[in-house]
Formats: structure tokens, sequence, C-alpha cells
């Protein structure tokens, strides 16, 4: 049977549950709030504890913010019409126990319940990362989590160029970069970063120049200085998530072994010749880098890039990883690299991936909390 859209709107009122503004507030706790308002709405604030979702991308999103279909959800728009639309919505898609609240937000502020404030999101904002922001997976929220994110990158090289260069263009925040390095020629055959016309310029002042105007919105944080035991400490606990893109074990070590005692993941890159390899280390119950390598190479049997050679569009590959890794664990999606390890060859055009379990008689996973760095005499060379 036809109907009007009066008609539908007078059946669904009669239908679809309601929760009055005072029934809310007594139990925001035990509730899914989604606001269901455009964006242009949220201006004035929103609910607390509410997660803000546009009526368009309600039924794209609903199975990521509430995946139990017997869970509680509570839908509120400005006036109550498109609240009870959207819950038929979802009563048709298996969801049990969906209300609508009674008047909408129009309803809570009568009742003189308190709004919390957004973020102001001008259109520039909204047009940068518009393709990222129509991923039901990411949402504005992700977005916001992206941007108030800090990420650490050790080198700004082969790997530490592509990373920082898409972590940037996703809009994480705040960026730090740390390398005592200068530009030199040979550099550019895979140090994406960097321009001919910086040669002889600090490596971080040119990483800084070409973030900034990738996206001029962005902190980024140049540390123009060697990693050292003297000075991790001081660096590493501001940020959220350490990125590896060095190229020697001494600093991987190091890295390896702060970020254990402050709790931080470590985004784990490497290359050699044609072949490369990817992971996460120090994440709650996987392995770390020393329960991969026990032991430190010698130095020729682990040679840096400038002495071995490389493909130069190999380091874009996994630093592209890597930065793929972050953004995953920055907005909690999909499945980390925790306790695998990604290899790539190039030659062959080939990804394996090989397991590496936590070692229980790691001398660095087994006591973080007494780590002491290795002496910094011959460490903390960052040249990827």
């Amino acid at each position: 049977m036809k109907q009007t859209l009066q008609e539908r709107l007078l059946f669904l009122n009669k239908t679809i549950a309601k929760i009055s503004a005072l029934e809310l507030k007594a139990s925001l706790d035990q509730v899914k709030l989604i606001d269901i308002r455009e964006e242009s709405e949220w201006l004035d604030g929103k609910i607390p504890t509410a997660e803000t979702v546009p009526r368009g991308f309600l039924e794209l999103r609903i199975e990521n913010i509430a995946p139990k279909r017997d869970q509680a959800i509570v839908l509120y728009c400005a006036g109550g019409t498109r609240s009870v639309l959207a819950a038929q919505s979802l009563i048709e898609m298996g969801y049990t126990q969906v209300r609508s609240l009674d008047d909408g937000i129009k309803g809570w502020k009568d009742q003189g319940q308190a709004l919390e404030a957004l973020p102001r999101i001008d259109l520039s904002y909204q047009q940068r990362y518009s393709a990222q922001m129509r991923l039901p997976q990411v949402g504005l929220e992700g977005q916001k989590k992206l941007s108030a994110a800090k990420v650490l990158i050790v080198g700004a090289g082969g790997l530490g160029s592509p990373a920082a260069f898409y972590l940037a263009a996703a809009g994480v925040g705040t960026i730090g970069i740390i390398d005592d390095d200068v530009v030199d020629l040979s550099n550019l055959q895979r140090q994406i970063l960097h321009t001919t016309d910086r040669v002889g310029l600090s490596k971080v002042d040119s990483a800084q120049m070409t973030l900034k105007n990738l996206n001029p919105n962005l902190q980024i944080n140049a540390y123009k200085m060697r990693l050292t035991d003297k000075n991790i400490d001081q660096i590493l606990p501001e940020y959220d998530v350490i990125v590896d893109g060095c190229d020697n074990f001494d600093t991987r070590f190091l890295v390896n072994d702060a970020c254990l005692k402050h709790k931080k993941v470590n985004v784990h890159g490497s290359i050699f010749w044609f072949e490369g390899q990817a992971t996460v280390f120090c994440a709650k119950d996987g392995p770390c880098y020393r329960c991969l390598h026990p032991e430190r190479p010698t130095a020729d049997m682990a040679p840096n890039c400038a002495e071995a050679g490389v493909l130069g569009v190999l380091p874009g590959i996994i630093g592209l990883i890597e930065a793929t890794e972050v953004i995953k664990l920055i907005l909690g999606l999909g499945v980390s690299l925790v306790g695998r390890l990604l290899l790539y060859d190039s030659l062959q055009m080939e990804f394996r991936e090989l397991n590496v379990r936590k070692n229980k008689d790691c001398v660095a996973c087994g006591n973080p909390e007494n780590i002491k760095y290795q002496k910094a005499s011959t460490a903390c060379e960052v040249k990827a």
C-alpha cells in the first residue's frame, strides 16, 4: 500500500519506541547514542557520549558502530522526524532495541540539558579529507583521531620519506622527525621528501618544508640531532606511535628498548637490495625487535643503503606499509602486523609472511622497567 510521507511518519511515530530527554539523561552510559544530523547542524554541539553520523551514512557505518544487533541504540536528530525514519531502517536491518529521542536535540535543550561542544570544522578541512571521511570506518570521528595523533618518525631518509609524506597527507596532526644528516645528491633516488635544490640542507629542515607545503595545518617538529640514549627519553614519550625509519641496528635496538620502556608501539621497516620487510613491535602481548634479533649483527653483516645499494622504489613500498599500519593503529581498524613479519621481494613481486612470537626469555620484553640503553658511542646514526 502506498503511503504519503505524512502517513508514514504518523505510522512510525506510533510504532517506533521513544525515549524522553530525562530518561536518556539517566541512561547515557547504557545506550549507544547516535547523532544523525548533518555536519552543518553540529555547530551548536551534541549530546554528551553521542557519535556523530550523518543520516546518509548511518546504514553504511552502523555495523562498525554497533556490531551487536541486540545493542540498545538511541537515535536523535533536530526535532525527532529523521530519527524515527532512521530507526525503522535499522529495525529492518535486524536491530532489535532501537529508540528515537522524543523531540530530538530540541527536547534535550528544552529540558535544560547541557551540550558537548564539537571542534569547528571549516570548509577546507572537509574538502581536504572528504574522500577519507566518506569511508564508513573513518568519518569525522576517525579524522579527528588522526588530527589529534602524534607520530615520531626516526629518520628522514628512504623509509621515513614516504611514511611522513602520506601520514601528513592523511592528516596526522603532529609529526616529529629526527635526523642529524644533510641532503646529499645520492639520496634523491629514493628519499622523496628532498629535492635537488636542497642538497646540503638539513634533512629535517627539508622534510619540514615539504610536509608544510603539502599540508600547512599540521604541526611538524624537526629534531636536527642524532638520536641517542641521552635524548630519547625526552623526545619519545611525547608521541603516540613511533615509526622506525633508520638503517642501522644500533638505532633499532635503542628505539625498541625505549618503546618498551615508555609503552609505545614501534612500527618497523627495513630494506636491503631488492627486498624489504615490515612489522609492528612492542604492542600489548606482541614481540619486540629483540625477540626477532636477540643479538646485534656485526657491521659487515648489515651494511646500510649507501654501502650495499638499494632499488629506489623499494623504501617507498615498505614506507607506505609502515604509514598504513600507523593509520590503522590510530583508528583502531583492521588487523595489524603485530606478531607477523611481512616480507617483500620486488624481483619476484612476491609477499610472504612469517609469524614472530614473543620470546619469553627476551632480555628486553621480560623486564622493560629496568632497561638500560646501550652506550651511544657508536649507536644512533640515522641515515636510511
